[in-house]
Protein backbone atom coordinates (compact mmCIF):
# COMPACT_ATOMS: atom_id res chain seq x y z
CA UNK A 1 0.00 0.00 0.00
CA UNK A 2 1.09 3.54 -0.98
CA UNK A 3 0.59 6.74 0.48
CA UNK A 4 1.93 9.77 -0.67
CA UNK A 5 2.72 12.16 1.84
CA UNK A 6 1.82 16.09 1.21
CA UNK A 7 3.34 18.42 3.96
CA UNK A 8 1.78 22.09 3.66
CA UNK A 9 5.10 23.96 4.08
CA UNK A 10 7.74 24.71 2.71
CA UNK A 11 10.53 25.69 5.65
CA UNK A 12 13.42 24.19 5.14
CA UNK A 13 12.87 22.78 8.96
CA UNK A 14 8.97 22.28 9.45
CA UNK A 15 7.13 20.15 12.11
CA UNK A 16 4.82 19.37 10.03
CA UNK A 17 7.24 17.61 7.43
CA UNK A 18 9.26 16.22 10.21
CA UNK A 19 5.57 14.49 11.17
CA UNK A 20 5.31 13.19 7.98
CA UNK A 21 8.69 11.63 8.35
CA UNK A 22 7.48 9.98 11.58
CA UNK A 23 4.54 8.65 9.88
CA UNK A 24 6.59 6.77 7.11
CA UNK A 25 9.21 5.60 10.17
CA UNK A 26 5.63 4.68 12.40
CA UNK A 27 3.61 3.31 9.28
CA UNK A 28 2.03 -0.54 9.51
CA UNK A 29 4.09 -3.10 7.86
CA UNK A 30 2.86 -3.40 4.03
CA UNK A 31 2.49 0.52 4.11
CA UNK A 32 4.78 2.38 2.41
CA UNK A 33 4.66 6.54 3.49
CA UNK A 34 6.38 8.67 0.10
CA UNK A 35 6.88 11.65 0.77
CA UNK A 36 6.33 14.13 -1.95
CA UNK A 37 9.41 16.92 -2.28
CA UNK A 38 7.57 19.19 -5.29
CA UNK A 39 5.08 21.56 -3.87
CA UNK A 40 7.49 24.32 -4.33
CA UNK A 41 7.96 22.95 -7.44
CA UNK A 42 4.30 23.91 -9.29
CA UNK A 43 3.76 27.06 -11.35
CA UNK A 44 0.88 29.29 -10.50
CA UNK A 45 -2.79 27.64 -11.14
CA UNK A 46 -3.71 28.74 -14.67
CA UNK A 47 -6.88 27.08 -15.87
CA UNK A 48 -5.51 28.78 -19.28
CA UNK A 49 -2.77 26.30 -19.43
CA UNK A 50 -4.18 23.22 -16.93
CA UNK A 51 -3.70 20.71 -20.36
CA UNK A 52 -0.28 21.97 -20.90
CA UNK A 53 2.37 19.62 -20.68
CA UNK A 54 3.83 21.19 -17.43
CA UNK A 55 6.44 18.92 -15.87
CA UNK A 56 5.54 18.87 -12.28
CA UNK A 57 2.32 18.86 -12.62
CA UNK A 58 2.19 15.54 -14.66
CA UNK A 59 4.44 14.55 -12.14
CA UNK A 60 1.95 15.66 -8.89
CA UNK A 61 -0.83 14.06 -11.29
CA UNK A 62 1.28 10.60 -11.59
CA UNK A 63 2.23 10.37 -7.57
CA UNK A 64 -1.40 11.07 -6.87
CA UNK A 65 -2.95 8.58 -9.20
CA UNK A 66 -0.05 5.99 -8.49
CA UNK A 67 -1.08 6.87 -4.52
CA UNK A 68 -3.25 4.50 -2.55
CA UNK A 69 -4.23 7.45 -0.12
CA UNK A 70 -2.82 10.82 0.63
CA UNK A 71 -1.57 12.25 3.84
CA UNK A 72 -1.73 15.62 3.94
CA UNK A 73 -0.08 17.59 7.00
CA UNK A 74 -0.52 21.55 7.08
CA UNK A 75 1.06 24.78 8.91
CA UNK A 76 -1.90 27.38 9.36
CA UNK A 77 -1.01 31.02 8.20
CA UNK A 78 -3.22 33.34 9.01
CA UNK A 79 -5.88 31.02 9.82
CA UNK A 80 -5.72 29.38 6.30
CA UNK A 81 -4.16 27.06 4.62
CA UNK A 82 -1.16 27.87 2.94
CA UNK A 83 -1.32 29.14 -0.75
CA UNK A 84 0.92 26.21 -1.93
CA UNK A 85 -0.98 23.52 -0.85
CA UNK A 86 -4.02 25.41 -2.16
CA UNK A 87 -2.20 25.79 -5.45
CA UNK A 88 -1.50 21.95 -5.51
CA UNK A 89 -4.84 21.30 -4.94
CA UNK A 90 -5.85 23.38 -8.06
CA UNK A 91 -3.58 21.65 -10.32
CA UNK A 92 -6.01 18.41 -9.53
CA UNK A 93 -9.52 19.85 -9.59
CA UNK A 94 -9.85 19.00 -12.80
CA UNK A 95 -8.25 15.77 -13.13
CA UNK A 96 -9.15 11.76 -12.66
CA UNK A 97 -6.39 11.13 -9.60
CA UNK A 98 -8.15 12.98 -7.03
CA UNK A 99 -11.61 11.70 -7.31
CA UNK A 100 -12.65 9.31 -4.06
CA UNK A 101 -9.08 9.36 -2.95
CA UNK A 102 -9.26 8.77 0.94
CA UNK A 103 -7.49 11.08 2.54
CA UNK A 104 -5.96 11.75 5.83
CA UNK A 105 -5.26 15.05 7.51
CA UNK A 106 -2.62 15.40 10.20
CA UNK A 107 -1.42 18.65 11.68
CA UNK A 108 1.82 19.42 13.99
CA UNK A 109 -0.06 22.17 16.37
CA UNK A 110 -3.48 21.11 17.74
CA UNK A 111 -4.42 25.05 17.08
CA UNK A 112 -4.03 24.54 13.59
CA UNK A 113 -8.09 24.48 13.58
CA UNK A 114 -9.20 26.90 10.83
CA UNK A 115 -6.26 25.20 8.52
CA UNK A 116 -7.49 21.85 9.06
CA UNK A 117 -11.01 22.79 8.57
CA UNK A 118 -10.35 24.80 5.07
CA UNK A 119 -8.66 21.79 3.93
CA UNK A 120 -11.48 19.36 4.95
CA UNK A 121 -13.83 21.40 2.94
CA UNK A 122 -11.66 21.92 0.01
CA UNK A 123 -11.27 17.94 0.08
CA UNK A 124 -14.81 16.97 0.26
CA UNK A 125 -15.41 19.65 -2.66
CA UNK A 126 -12.93 17.64 -4.58
CA UNK A 127 -14.54 14.61 -3.97
CA UNK A 128 -12.06 12.90 -2.04
CA UNK A 129 -12.71 10.71 1.00
CA UNK A 130 -11.81 12.19 4.74
CA UNK A 131 -11.22 9.27 6.41
CA UNK A 132 -12.20 11.06 10.00
CA UNK A 133 -10.10 8.43 11.98
CA UNK A 134 -7.15 9.35 10.30
CA UNK A 135 -7.23 13.09 11.30
CA UNK A 136 -4.80 14.12 13.82
CA UNK A 137 -3.60 16.80 16.19
CA UNK A 138 -0.13 16.04 17.11
CA UNK A 139 1.25 18.85 19.74
CA UNK A 140 4.70 19.93 18.28
CA UNK A 141 4.77 23.34 18.64
CA UNK A 142 7.93 24.74 19.85
CA UNK A 143 8.99 21.41 20.36
CA UNK A 144 11.59 21.37 17.85
CA UNK A 145 11.92 17.09 16.98
CA UNK A 146 12.67 15.25 13.91
CA UNK A 147 11.25 12.09 12.77
CA UNK A 148 13.24 9.82 14.71
CA UNK A 149 12.50 11.81 18.28
CA UNK A 150 8.94 12.16 17.19
CA UNK A 151 8.73 8.70 16.54
CA UNK A 152 10.52 7.33 19.92
CA UNK A 153 8.31 8.98 22.08
CA UNK A 154 5.35 6.99 22.97
CA UNK A 155 3.03 10.04 23.76
CA UNK A 156 3.20 10.91 20.21
CA UNK A 157 3.82 8.18 18.50
CA UNK A 158 1.04 5.98 19.67
CA UNK A 159 -1.33 8.10 18.30
CA UNK A 160 0.29 8.60 15.01
CA UNK A 161 0.30 4.49 14.64
CA UNK A 162 -3.56 4.43 15.46
CA UNK A 163 -4.42 6.96 13.01
CA UNK A 164 -2.23 5.47 10.13
CA UNK A 165 -3.47 1.68 10.64
CA UNK A 166 -7.13 3.34 10.90
CA UNK A 167 -6.27 4.93 7.98
CA UNK A 168 -4.51 1.38 6.01
CA UNK A 169 -7.77 0.16 6.77
CA UNK A 170 -9.85 2.35 5.12
CA UNK A 171 -7.99 2.57 2.22
CA UNK A 172 -8.10 -1.85 2.38
CA UNK A 173 -12.02 -1.15 2.29
CA UNK A 174 -12.19 1.29 -0.69
CA UNK A 175 -13.31 -0.70 -3.55
CA UNK A 176 -11.47 -0.62 -6.72
CA UNK A 177 -12.43 1.95 -9.03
Amino acid sequence: MRILAISGSLRAVSSNTELLRAAALLAPTGVEVELYAGLGDLPHFNPDVEDADLPAVADLRARVAAADGLLICSPEYAHGVPGSLKNMLDWLVGGSEFWNKPVALFNASPGSIHAQAQLAETIRTMAGRLVDDAILAVPLRGRELDAAAIAADPALAEPIRAALAAFAAAIAATPPD
